[in-house]
């Protein structure tokens, strides 16, 4: 059964296509298979009502002229050319010419027309429209039955006939609701598809924005530290030569460090599936013990940082640990950048019971217009970091002169943040 279900399936699906192709090929089919299968042997029989018959039900019909005769069975056939398009349409002139034709008495194979276009009108057509159908359906059948009373009794036929309809109309419905389930479900796939691949792009833009955010915090931090000790070294190298030389060691253990941080980041992005590619040796990520060396690394490039920690910031959880250390980064990174080698810093990291508030500030040309008044990538970066454990980041010239940098976090991340 399996294979035959399948060839049927397969022939059923290029029946559609075709269809599709070419709407009217199978219309014109339908037409030409009624004519040949119900009005070709009336046409070959000389019509119904013949009153030589030894039946029982010719005799209560009239026979009919050639010519009215095809005049009748194209008034039933052809509307079927437009059942899918107009079935309304369709099974109303359909309609018409069956009640006609059995006001004159006459009987026609090619009535099976008008089962045809009910069907159709409950495939195709509009539901509202189905009552109004089946009120002139029933009064059709009641006028046949009427008309055949003297060879049945007229239960008899408005029981068969109706029942033909019933069964033409249940077939439309059932076939219909069945293409819309069908519909349903294909839309309803392409809809998660979408939104499959929206997430993955989500999640994706996430992955970037998170690595940008660490490539800016490692590279524009180390990089600043190496050009202040550049300038340094170059402008000692004439008047004391020894110091150069240290700010050229400095310089290359900065890059060094910036180079193993930038390995550990890049080195999180390759596909794990790669087996033919060693696995990367990852060090931790940095946590609020490693602060002491982050403000080492920005004396020995000029800046005078001076840091307290107020309460266990220690106990921090390790995401919100990072999320300090990077914003502590971007200010002194800040700092060193726009006020430069000399600038007295004050670094504070005070934890209270449902909040870690971190506080830096310089005595640096705060209020001067430039660089440092705009809001670039690194407060952007800080606010966004701040956010993921509900807090926030305000940065500005500072009350007395200077540059004035405060974030205020939450103890415990938002729902949903590891």
């Amino acid at each position: 059964m399996g294979p035959l279900v399948a060839r049927f399936a397969r022939s059923g699906q290029r029946l559609r296509q075709a269809d599709r192709a070419h709407p009217w090929a199978l219309d014109t089919a339908v037409v030409v298979l009624a004519f040949l299968l119900f009005c070709l042997p009336d046409l070959l029989h000389g019509g119904a009502g013949d009153g030589g018959s030894h039946h029982r039900f010719r005799l209560a019909v009239t026979r009919l002229p050639l010519a009215v005769m095809l005049l009748l069975q194209a008034g039933l056939v052809l509307p079927l050319l437009w059942r899918r398009r107009r079935p309304l349409a369709a099974f109303a002139v359909i309609a018409a010419v069956f009640v006609l034709q059995w006001s004159l008495g006459a009987a026609l194979r090619a009535d099976v027309a008008l089962f045809i276009a009910l069907y159709s009108l409950a495939l195709h057509g509009r539901l509202r429209q189905l009552p109004w159908a089946c009120g002139a359906m029933a009064a059709a059948m009641v006028l046949v039955a009427v008309r055949v009373s003297a060879a049945m009794s007229v239960w008899d036929a408005l029981f068969f006939l109706l029942g033909t309809a019933t069964a033409a109309l249940a077939l439309g419905l059932v076939i219909r609701i069945r293409r819309a389930q069908l519909a349903g479900l294909r839309e309803r796939a392409a809809r998660l598809e979408i939104e499959r691949d929206q997430r993955s792009r989500l999640a994706a833009a996430s992955e970037r924005a998170r690595v940008a955010r660490e490539m800016h915090d490692i590279v524009g931090h180390n990089l600043s530290v190496m050009i202040t000790l550049a300038d340094a070294g170059a402008y000692a190298t004439d008047l004391a030569p020894e110091r150069g030389k240290e700010a050229l060691q400095l310089i290359g253990d900065t890059g060094r460090t910036a180079l193993g941080e930038l390995r550990r980041v890049l080195g999180v992005l390759r596909e794990a599936s790669d087996s033919s590619s060693s696995v990367p040796e990852l060090s931790p990520q940095p946590v609020v013990a490693d602060i002491e060396a982050l403000c080492d690394g920005v004396r020995t490039a000029g800046l005078d940082v001076v840091y307290r920690t107020v309460g266990d910031v220690d106990a921090l959880d390790g995401g919100t640990q990072l999320t300090v250390y990077r914003i502590v980064q971007e200010a002194l990174t800040n700092t060193l950048k726009h006020a430069g080698a000399g600038t007295r810093v004050k670094l504070s990291l005070i934890a209270e019971d449902d909040r870690l508030v971190i506080r830096v500030r310089d005595d640096g040309p705060g209020g001067r217009p430039g660089p440092r008044n705009e809001e670039g990538h690194g407060l952007v970066g800080m606010r966004e970091r701040a956010a993921l454990y509900g807090g926030s980041v305000s940065a500005g010239p500072a009350s007395g002169g200077g540059w004035a940098v405060e974030a205020t976090l939450q103890r415990a991340p938002r729902d949903g943040v590891r």
